[in-house]
């Protein structure tokens, strides 16, 4: 499975490498995530619990940088095991460049799935992989920028670190 896409960001590059690379932060905007740590440098170890057709699982699993040109692109690579629901391996490339009034984050994800998952139809496994993925880079954008007024807080915010990266108080 294959996905491209991109977001403007209104925050400056700078601010956009930080929050890709705070581990609380990229927690926060990964849905279902109950556990991340480590840093950059050595990797993450990360626990996800998602359920994708008639499959719950919680993903144990390592994620690691390679390709890292501070402040314009890295390549994320992650493996994780969901005992008898099967595996999870992918990766993305991310760069970001600047555009009139923040930075454009643009990123390639390739994944693949094995065990129980890949059996429910590469149809519904590829769909939802789209769905996270659109899902984490709304909540990094609401982190970066703050919730629009007109719709409601996405699970990031739920996990109270919207608020405080965007300076408002409980």
């Amino acid at each position: 499975m294959e996905l491209i896409g991109e977001r403007q960001i209104a925050a400056s590059r700078q601010s956009v490498w930080q929050a890709l690379n705070d581990p609380e932060i990229l927690m926060a905007c990964i849905p279902g995530c109950s556990e991340l740590t480590g840093n950059p440098e050595d990797g993450f170890s990360a626990v996800v619990t998602q359920k994708v057709g008639p499959v719950k699982a919680t993903f144990k699993g390592a994620v690691s940088l390679s390709n890292v040109v501070p402040l314009t692109s890295y390549t994320i690579t992650g493996e994780g095991k969901g005992g008898a629901a099967g595996f999870a391996k992918g990766g993305a490339d991310v760069t970001l460049s600047d555009v009139d009034g923040g930075t454009l984050l643009t990123y390639e994800v390739e994944a693949r799935v094995g065990g129980k998952l890949a059996q429910i139809g590469s149809r519904l496994v590829d769909g939802f992989a789209k769905k996270m993925a659109d899902k984490f880079f709304a909540n990094f954008q609401i982190a970066l920028e703050g919730p629009p007024e007109e719709t409601d807080e996405p699970e990031a915010a739920k996990k109270g670190w919207i608020k405080r990266l965007v300076g408002k108080k409980d």
